[in-house]
């Protein structure tokens, strides 16, 4: 497998490591959107939320919850974006589920998109709600 973070969990990358245990890794982006901005991923490769394990999932988002607060009380952060993509149509780049854990100040000047407010059809939500309880 020729996975970027795999190799950084084996140590063939280097990376600035802030936290690991034995189910997740959590380290400093290269390419930060802020001062802080982490990544946290799982041990065990999996390419995104629908491959992921419910226990590799748990441990991934109990990992986010504490670095979170571990990073706004460090480095005095006003608010925290938590940032997960899934498959190119969403962004993902790296085919290795990711969490981002990017710091914000109020007027930092970073933009995150926003998608726009608008009033849904109200019977199309109403037949997408009827697809998606189908699949449970």
């Amino acid at each position: 497998m020729d996975c970027i973070f795999c190799k950084i969990i084996q140590g063939e990358i280097p990376s600035v490591k802030v936290y690991e245990d034995d189910k997740v890794f959590a380290f400093m982006d290269i390419n930060p959107l802020s001062s802080g901005h982490t990544l946290v991923i799982p041990r065990t490769h999996a390419e995104n939320i629908f491959e992921i394990s419910e226990q590799d999932a748990t441990a991934v988002i109990k990992a986010v919850k504490m670095l979170s607060t571990a990073i706004k009380k460090g480095i005095q952060a006003d608010g925290i974006n938590i940032l997960q993509l899934n498959g190119k149509a969403a962004g993902q780049l790296v085919p290795h589920l990711h969490v981002h854990i990017i710091p914000r100040w109020i007027g930092d000047g970073i933009t995150i998109s926003h998608w726009p407010m608008k009033a849904g059809d109200m019977k199309e939500i109403a037949g997408a709600a009827e697809k998606i309880k189908a699949e449970l």
